[in-house]
C-alpha cells in the first residue's frame, strides 16, 4: 500500500471515529482525548507531508482557500513546531519528535529579532517546548539569546517592553510606545533565562512590565484595554486604546484571554498573589459576561455592536449575518484555566470545569475539523482581525497551539 494510500486509510478511519463520538457529554475523559488526539495526529501528518519548505510556516487559510504559510519574522512562526512538541508529549512518538526538531532548528535565526516583542511567542513555544522536553544544551543558548533579544525592548524609564515601533491608531493618534496586553505572553521567557543563568535582570523586566500591565490594561471591572501609549520620556499614559478590538474602550476577547493566562504565569513565576487575583478576576469577568455563549467560546470581541462602543476603524461588518467567533481565544483561556484552577485549590474547581467545558465545546464537530478537511489545521472559526479585515471565521494556527496544550494540561491534570 502507498504511503498516501496509508495516510487516506487512517484518516478515514479517524473520521470514523470522529463521527461516532458524538455527545462530548457523556464520554469519559479518555474517550474524547484519545479522539481529539487520533484527529490531531491524522491532521498534522497531512500537514507534515504536503509542508516541505522549512523556510514557510504554517499559518492560516488565505482568502483563496489554500494553506496560508509565514516566515520566521512573522509572530506566529513558533505555533506549529510547538504544537508538534505537544503531540510528541502526548503520545512519545518518536516520529514527532524528529518533525519537531526539525521545525523547530529551522527558527534558529528568530533568536537575534529584536524587531517586535513576539520573539517570546516565537522562541519560547518553540524551543521552550523543545528544552523542557529534551534538555539539549544548544536550544538553552538559544533561548537566552532570545530573552537578550527581547530584553533589548525595555526601557526603565517606561517600565515596560515596547510591543511595536511607532505606529498611529485607527483615528491617527501616534503611538510612541506602544505596549499590548498580548505581550504578557512573552514574559515567559524571560523568567526562564533568569532561572537557567542565574541572571535576575530578565525576571526583573519580566517583573516590572508585569505590574505595569497590572496598573495600566486592567479597568475596575477587571476587563483589559488592548494597547496602551506611553510617553517614551516620562513612562506616562498618554492613550489607552486598541489595535484588534471592536472600539477603544471595548473588551477584546482574545486580549482578555492573553491576560488571564499571562497573569497566571506570572503567579507561578513569582508567587506574587497580586497576580493571581489579576488573572482569578480577568477569568471571573470572562466566565460571567452576559454576551459569553452557550458554549463559552466567545465573539471576537465582547461589546460588538453594543450602545457605547464606537469603533474607529472602517470595515464592513454588515457584511455578516453573523457576530464570528474566535475559537484561539477559548483555546487559550481552557489552558490558561487549566493552570490556574491549581493555583486556588478547593475554590479551583469551578475554574478547572469551566476549562473542561471550553475543551469539550473545542473538541465538538463544531469547532474540531474533520481530518483532511479545514486545510489540516485542528481548529475552524478563529478570528484574527476584523478591524485589519483578514483572517475573518478562520482557522488559526495558534488556536491549534492552545488547544493541543490545554489537551495536555487536562491530560496530564487527570493521570491520562
Amino acid at each position: 500500500m502507498k504511503d498516501c494510500d496509508k495516510r487516506l486509510l487512517k484518516a478515514a478511519l479517524v473520521l470514523c471515529l470522529f463521527t461516532t463520538t458524538a455527545g462530548l457529554q457523556a464520554q469519559d475523559g479518555k474517550t474524547f482525548v484519545l479522539k481529539d488526539v487520533a484527529v490531531a495526529e491524522a491532521q498534522y501528518k497531512e500537514m507534515l507531508a504536503s509542508s516541505s519548505d522549512l523556510s514557510r510556516f504554517p499559518r492560516t487559510t488565505a482568502e483563496d482557500g489554500t494553506r496560508k504559510y509565514t516566515g520566521v519574522s512573522d509572530w506566529t512562526g513558533g505555533f506549529f513546531p510547538g504544537g508538534l512538541w505537544y503531540l510528541y508529549e502526548i503520545t512519545g512518538s518518536a516520529e514527532w519528535k524528529y518533525a519537531a526538531r526539525r521545525w523547530t532548528e529551522a527558527l534558529a535565526k528568530g533568536q537575534y529579532n529584536t524587531a517586535h516583542h513576539d520573539v517570546g511567542f516565537v522562541m519560547y513555544c518553540s524551543y521552550g517546548n523543545a528544552y523542557r522536553l529534551t534538555k539539549d544544551p544548544e536550544y538553552k543558548k538559544v533561548l537566552l539569546q532570545s530573552a537578550e533579544s527581547l530584553s533589548s525592548r525595555f526601557d526603565p524609564k517606561v517600565g515596560s517592553i515596547k510591543s511595536w515601533n511607532s505606529r498611529k491608531s485607527w483615528n491617527g493618534v501616534l503611538w510612541q510606545y506602544p505596549v499590548i496586553i498580548d505581550n504578557m505572553m512573552n514574559l515567559e521567557l524571560l523568567f526562564f533565562a533568569s532561572k537557567v543563568s542565574a541572571d535576575p535582570k530578565y525576571r526583573n523586566i519580566a517583573v516590572s512590565h508585569a505590574l505595569n500591565a497590572m496598573r495600566d490594561h486592567i479597568r475596575p471591572d477587571y476587563s483589559s484595554y488592548h494597547v496602551v501609549n506611553y510617553d517614551a520620556a516620562t513612562g506616562k499614559v498618554l492613550n489607552r486604546q486598541t489595535c484588534q478590538g471592536y472600539s477603544d474602550n471595548s473588551t477584546w476577547a482574545r486580549g482578555q484571554a492573553w491576560g488571564i493566562y499571562g497573569f497566571t504565569m506570572v503567579y507561578r513565576e513569582t508567587h506574587d498573589r497580586r497576580f493571581l487575583e489579576t488573572a482569578r478576576k480577568m477569568a471571573d469577568f470572562y466566565l460571567n459576561n452576559s454576551r459569553l455563549p452557550e458554549d463559552k467560546v466567545p465573539y471576537w470581541d465582547f461589546n460588538v455592536n453594543q450602545k457605547g462602543y464606537v469603533p474607529d476603524w472602517k470595515y464592513d461588518l454588515s457584511k455578516f449575518s453573523y457576530i464570528p467567533r474566535d475559537a484561539s481565544a477559548a483555546a487559550v483561556v481552557s489552558s490558561a484555566l487549566f493552570e490556574l484552577s491549581g493555583c486556588l485549590g478547593k475554590e479551583g474547581k469551578k475554574y478547572y470545569q469551566a476549562a473542561l467545558d471550553m475543551l469539550k465545546s473545542l473538541s465538538g464537530e463544531t469547532y474540531l475539523a474533520e481530518p483532511g478537511a479545514n486545510n489540516n489545521f485542528l481548529l475552524k472559526h478563529s478570528t484574527g482581525s476584523i478591524p485589519h479585515g483578514f483572517e475573518i471565521d478562520v482557522p488559526l494556527i495558534y488556536a491549534d497551539y492552545y488547544f493541543l496544550e490545554a489537551l495536555q494540561r487536562y491530560k496530564k491534570i487527570n493521570n491520562l
